[in-house]
């Protein structure tokens, strides 16, 4: 969507027949839409015009402009934690810096394609180093009209993307040895679907991508709770990402992730990580299957 919308405009800039005209950006009275509107011309001030988020964000609620809806997760129930159109602008703005975002060079076809769930359902969130996906099925089918792959539907694509890691979140669906057999790696961390890792499931998967050479695939049942808050925790430590900024990166890249308390084990990261983690003794008795083979609004859609 931000793609396309920044070609859109950029193209009427350019036509001839635009050139005496001025081009409007518009939206209906509803919270909603008129939050995803304002963050698409803002973020096109701060990718293509260079504005920094705050000043991209202060002409959004100039005047009498009433403020902006934040974003929230995809859970249902109450929200506790509230995404700002500012976050969003600033988590743009660090990936821009960290060349995460280049629409130079940027693939939209292919993004489109791999993300659909017949195709892997499949999202970079660190270009080249870390992949978002939902979990693999011991057989490729169509069960209930939805589309279910085989470890083996990724060979190809990860070898062809230099994906060397597969990190599993999720209770065993499929066996590990057939990524192994493949020439990957593969690591188990689970924890509960919806909950928040401990210290030493953040330790064990920070260590994994720091120790990999080449990219690392990542996924829990859907790819989206349990996956974007490891990632969000890599985004923190190595890019100094905010808790925030994290979130509304990944979230853009793959809506619908990291839910419910997990944004909040983000913030608590976020402050603990500028110094090496502790481990609390309670935490080295939850269960780590290292490598064992056994048991919102448009922004943030919910996936299955």
């Amino acid at each position: 969507m931000l793609y396309r919308y920044c070609c859109r405009v950029n193209m009427k800039l350019k036509s001839f027949t635009m050139s005496r005209k001025k081009l409007v950006h518009h939206t209906s009275y509803d919270q909603k839409k008129r939050a995803n509107a304002a963050l698409l011309i803002s973020a096109y001030a701060v990718i293509y015009l260079k504005r920094s988020p705050e000043e991209a964000y202060s002409t959004l609620i100039s005047g009498n402009n009433p403020g902006y809806l934040p974003f929230r997760d995809a859970a249902v129930g109450e929200c506790f934690f509230n995404l700002t159109l500012l976050d969003c602008l600033q988590g743009i703005r660090k990936a821009l810096q960290h060349g995460f975002l280049d629409f130079e060079s940027f693939d939209v076809e292919e993004y489109e394609h791999y993300e659909r769930v017949e195709n892997g359902d499949m999202n970079w969130i660190i270009p080249g180093k870390v992949l978002a996906f939902s979990s693999p099925h011991p057989h490729s089918r169509i069960e209930n009209g939805y589309p279910l792959h085989a470890p083996e539907a990724y060979f190809d694509y990860f070898r062809q993307n230099d994906v060397t890691a597969v990190v599993r979140f999720n209770r065993k669906l499929y066996d590990s040895r057939r990524f192994e057999d493949a020439g990957f790696e593969h690591h188990d961390l689970f924890f509960l679907d919806g909950t928040t890792p401990s210290d030493l499931i953040i330790r064990r998967f920070l260590h994994i991508c720091e120790s990999t050479e080449g990219a690392v695939a990542v996924h829990c049942k859907a790819g989206l709770g349990r996956t974007g808050t490891l990632i969000g925790c890599y985004l923190m430590k190595h890019f100094r990402f905010t808790a925030a900024e994290a979130i509304a990166w990944i979230r853009i890249c793959r809506p619908g992730s990291i839910i419910g308390p997990q944004q909040n084990l983000l913030e608590d990261f976020c402050t603990v990580s500028i110094n090496p983690m502790k481990i609390p003794k309670s935490t080295m008795n939850v269960p780590i299957l290292e490598n064992a083979h056994q048991f919102t609004n448009s922004t943030n859609a919910t996936r299955h």
